[in-house]
């Protein structure tokens, strides 16, 4: 197993196991994921002294949390704990803007350095959506909607992460078939 992989494994495992204690999924288990995946992303960009991708992390949380925001001001839709019974703040369910604070770094992750590190990240942010649920604080799809938003910005301005220098290759599929492409920087 390679450097990458086994070290974002440890990332999302010791993030699971130090901000959940409960057994039960609980909302401020999920919070506590939300708010620390920006600052997981960060470290890894951190790490990998990448201070274009940490520019492009910024943007893109910014970006995804402030649609949910906005999008939550626009869709009327009901939170399923119904324990606010006035109307001006029970409708405020759709997106949910803690599933975006958690996705946008995970997709960010993905996008920028590669599924062997981003699909551990992925899965933890998904805990958010999932505790929320089952608190009864949004409904899933809340979470889904505001994953599908931080995808969006993510295939749009996120970029791949080259090394200043080293091999590359990369391998597309296209129409007209797949195209192989190797290059060396110095």
């Amino acid at each position: 197993m390679n450097r990458s992989v086994s070290t974002a494994c440890a990332l999302a495992v010791a993030l699971c196991f130090t901000s959940v204690a409960q057994a039960t999924p609980s909302a401020t288990g999920g919070k506590a994921v939300a708010y620390a995946m920006p600052l997981v992303a960060a470290g890894i960009a951190t790490w990998k002294d990448d201070w274009t991708g940490l520019a492009q992390l910024t943007v893109v949380t910014v970006l995804t949390v402030g649609t949910a925001y906005g999008l939550k001001q626009i869709v009327r839709e009901r939170r399923p704990d119904a324990s606010r019974t006035d109307h001006s703040t029970g409708w405020d369910s759709f997106p949910s803007t803690t599933s975006a604070l958690a996705s946008a770094p995970s997709s960010f992750v993905w996008h920028r350095y590669g599924w062997e590190w981003g699909v551990p990240l992925f899965i933890v942010s998904k805990y958010t959506s999932y505790s929320l649920d089952k608190a009864r604080k949004n409904r899933i799809w809340d979470g889904l909607a505001s994953t599908v938003i931080s995808f969006g910005y993510n295939a749009l301005i996120t970029t791949q992460y080259r090394k200043p220098y080293g091999f590359y290759s990369d391998m597309e599929a296209g129409p007209d078939g797949v195209f192989v492409t190797a290059n060396y920087r110095w």
